[in-house]
């Protein structure tokens, strides 16, 4: 049977959980955290993590705590940093505000903190307990988790399609597959986002414009404001440069347009306030592996994929993909739409493994959230 501070550790580590989640949509690069204060059974400061180069959760929790924090108890969702970024230290903020105790949900993966920050904390006299809500921390920052300790971001996938598991009609005809309240959570997959990434055929099939619109958020005011203050860094996969630059893609702001070595052709787009990124090819195509490793070390953590059924299956048949979200629409649309991946499977036993570990409505239509196998047992 858990022990009363056991109990209590999990309470407030869970509020502090749920303080980090607002910073979902614009802490990036840097991970979600949250920081609860606790003084003799009361909480005396709260804070998370809203941008970077601005103040840490820790911080921000003590700036409210005052005085209040001697003696406390500090509840955070990952280890306090113990290097100096864009702010300095938390771990030595700690130190100084004159903490008893620390109980951090899990160790920071980041090379420059790894067990560090704890450590500070120890040396100071300062009681460390970590590993509380380990799971649930781990969740709030699946990207940057996956950057640190994998150097690729965390890919998500997602697609809509109807219940035949159709896409598009057989003209490349998509809009609208599903409702008003699916294209919400779309929007907010991509409002969360550090790059929203996209191929060449569904920009020139649909007009594409890959963007987070504040109005479709389905968000309160306040919280789409910030949802849309750092927009992702929209990547188009064009490897024979195919899309024209007066595209709506294009007219909707600042891109990364990527495409094999030898196009010559990176001045044009710097002119047009793109960036080109070569990378190169396998198999004929852009190497989505080295693309993603490349897009790590720009800092992304997670990368949502819009694509169609030939970019999408490419990057499920490379194993690239951690999560899938799919929206299914009540409607059929005949056998001669497109599939959702193109990924030729000849027998049942080359059949990848999913767990899906959430479906719900949406509006009316369903939500499907689905991980390869191999990753749901890690």
């Amino acid at each position: 049977m858990a022990s009363e501070q056991a109990v209590l550790d999990a309470h407030y580590m869970a509020r502090a959980i749920e303080l980090a989640r607002r910073g979902q949509y614009t802490t990036h690069p840097n991970p979600r955290v949250g920081c609860v204060i606790v003084r003799d059974g009361q909480v005396v400061g709260e804070g998370w993590h809203v941008r970077a180069g601005e103040g840490h959760a820790e911080v921000n929790a003590l700036r409210q705590a005052g005085e209040l924090a001697r003696g406390a108890t500090a509840y955070v969702t990952l280890e306090p940093c113990s290097h100096h970024g864009r702010t300095p230290p938390c771990a030595d903020a700690l130190v100084n505000a004159g903490l008893a105790r620390v109980v951090a949900a899990m160790q920071d993966p980041n090379p420059q903190v790894a067990g560090r920050g704890l450590r500070r904390l120890n040396d100071a006299g300062i009681a460390v307990h970590s590993g509380v809500l380990e799971g649930e921390a781990r969740a709030l920052n699946p990207g940057f988790l996956k950057r640190m300790e994998h150097g690729l971001p965390f890919v998500r996938v997602k697609q809509a399609m109807s219940l035949d598991g159709r896409t598009a009609m057989a003209s490349g005809e998509s809009q609208w597959i599903t409702g008003p309240a699916a294209r919400s959570a779309v929007q907010r997959l991509r409002a969360r986002s550090s790059i929203v990434l996209t191929g060449a055929d569904s920009v020139l099939a649909d007009g594409a414009r890959m963007t987070v619109r504040a109005s479709e958020l389905g968000l309160d005011p306040e919280t789409a404001a910030l949802a849309t203050e750092r927009p992702p860094l929209r990547v188009l996969i064009d490897g024979r440069l195919r899309v024209p630059l007066d595209a709506p893609f294009f007219q909707a702001g600042p891109a990364l347009v990527v495409t094999c070595p030898g196009s010559g052709a990176a001045t044009r787009y710097q002119q047009h306030g793109h960036e080109l990124l070569e990378i190169p090819a396998h198999e004929g195509h852009v190497d989505l592996r080295a693309l993603l490793e490349s897009l790590a070390a720009r800092g992304a953590s997670e990368v949502l994929v819009e694509a169609g059924p030939t970019l999408a299956g490419a990057f499920a048949q490379a194993g690239l993909v951690d999560e899938y979200q799919i929206f299914v629409a009540a409607k059929f649309l005949g056998s001669s739409a497109r599939p959702l991946l193109d990924w030729p499977l000849a027998r049942m036993s080359e059949a990848p493994h999913l767990e899906i570990i959430e479906m719900r409505a949406v509006g009316p239509d369903w939500r499907v959230i689905a991980v390869p196998a191999k990753a749901a047992s890690v």
